[in-house]
């Protein structure tokens, strides 16, 4: 049988420090000294021999022995663990849709580059779904998501911005009173692909107005869209958002109606210090918009 981690532990400290009422004043965490010879005592009985001399406190061979075998492991830790935590502090993993890691994270982490030179990143493109499951999975410190379902218990969220959906037209384009209905007439639409936040918005816009509306040209990102709208193709979805300029000679029309589209930052139980700093520059962010 294998013999308990803690009581080898326990051992490693009464041998280093000389007995256990010394063990017992300088173990790094508290546990009282009647504990330490109760769990030392299961210790010798699980391995069949005596591994000190209590009064005067001498060392067995075996008990020689297992000191020498332990004392490399447990003499290291804490340099192990400092190197450990020091690597940590340093290290910041992050998940966002590509529209936010290249439009806004770069001016919050240059930001946090002044004081955090030595910062090691990892940035995931990702979507709601897919920032949700790294989170549980404990693979990114802070994610930043559409937010359009109630997180998984254990996942706090924070919303950090709501943006209006619109419809991108001619400047010279006058809207009808019957508004998207005419619209849904006059223009063929282009939009993001589905499988996006956006496009899902929209279809509940839809689905309120009575109206379908399917798309003529669809794209895998606002980019896209917009070169399409510029391009005489059409009318085009979008988002009212910080950052995003809209194509030249067209006008952005806000959908009445519509669900708006909501950006959270998303994390699992207590912020590291860098994921904290990440997080207020994007709340100033959302609020300079």
């Amino acid at each position: 049988m294998t013999p308990n981690l803690h009581h080898l532990e326990l051992f490693y400290h009464v041998a280093r420090h000389g007995g256990i009422t010394a063990a017992a004043r300088s173990m790094p965490y508290g546990i009282q000294q009647p504990a330490i010879s109760g769990q030392i005592s299961l210790l010798e009985d699980q391995l069949g021999v005596r591994l000190f001399q209590r009064r005067p406190f001498k060392l067995t061979q075996e008990g020689r022995d297992l000191y020498d075998f332990l004392a490399p492991f447990f003499g290291a830790l804490p340099e192990v663990a400092s190197r450990i935590a020091g690597r940590a502090s340093r290290r910041l993993r992050l998940a966002a849709p590509a529209t936010i890691i290249r439009r806004h994270m770069p001016d919050v982490l240059a930001a946090m580059r002044k004081t955090q030179p030595d910062l090691e990143l990892s940035l995931v493109d990702t979507d709601q779904r897919a920032a949700f499951a790294l989170l549980e999975q404990e693979q990114v410190d802070l994610a930043v998501c559409e937010l359009e379902s109630k997180p998984p218990s254990g996942i706090r969220t924070e919303v950090l911005i709501t943006m209006p959906l619109v419809l991108l037209l001619p400047q010279s384009y006058k809207p009808a009173r019957s508004g998207i209905h005419a619209m849904a007439v006059d223009f063929p639409l282009i939009r993001p692909s589905n499988d996006t936040a956006l496009a899902r918005l929209f279809s509940k816009g839809l689905a309120k107005a009575r109206l379908d509306w399917p798309a003529r040209i669809e794209v895998n990102s606002l980019e896209l869209v917009h070169a399409y709208v510029a391009g005489g193709f059409g009318a085009g979805l979008s988002v009212k958002a910080p950052g995003i300029t809209f194509p030249k000679g067209s006008q952005a029309w806000e959908i009445p109606n519509c669900p708006e589209l909501v950006i959270a930052a998303a994390w699992r139980g207590k912020l590291s210090p860098l994921a904290e700093m990440v997080l207020d520059g994007l709340r100033k962010r959302a609020k300079g918009s």
